[in-house]
């Protein structure tokens, strides 16, 4: 087991790379020792040198809508009326916290991420 910090992109992928060859290594085994490891320096460099866009509610929403398949009526059980459900998806409307709450139980999506503050629309 060679291991040193990761400080470069190079080393990062190479982290990566030796990281996937270990996956299945047995539990105990000096093999998942390196991956326990490796994974940790991976988890530290990624903190401090990739960033991680802000996620937005609604691009969130529409997100969930697309991978799961569901239409503008099936948010309304949690956001409320058709013409709501569009103020909020044409962010004319900022989410309130009942609506979060609403989603986060009923589509078990993290609240944390729907509370996040976005821009709104100007009214014509």
């Amino acid at each position: 087991m060679n291991i040193k910090p990761i400080r470069t992109k190079a080393d990062h992928r190479a982290a990566l790379q030796r990281i996937e060859a270990l996956w299945d290594a047995p539990a105990k085994s000096p093999e998942a020792d390196e991956l326990e490891v490796l994974s940790l320096l991976v988890e530290e460099y990624e903190k401090t040198h990739i960033a991680v866009p802000e996620v937005d509610p609604v691009n969130l929403l529409l997100h969930v809508m697309e991978a799961r398949q569901l239409t503008r009526k099936d948010l309304e059980p949690y956001i409320g009326s058709r013409a709501r459900v569009a103020e909020i998806l044409n962010r004319m409307r900022p989410l309130s916290l009942e609506m979060i709450r609403r989603l986060s139980t009923g589509l078990a999506l993290p609240a944390d991420l729907l509370i996040a503050g976005y821009e709104l629309k100007q009214a014509a």
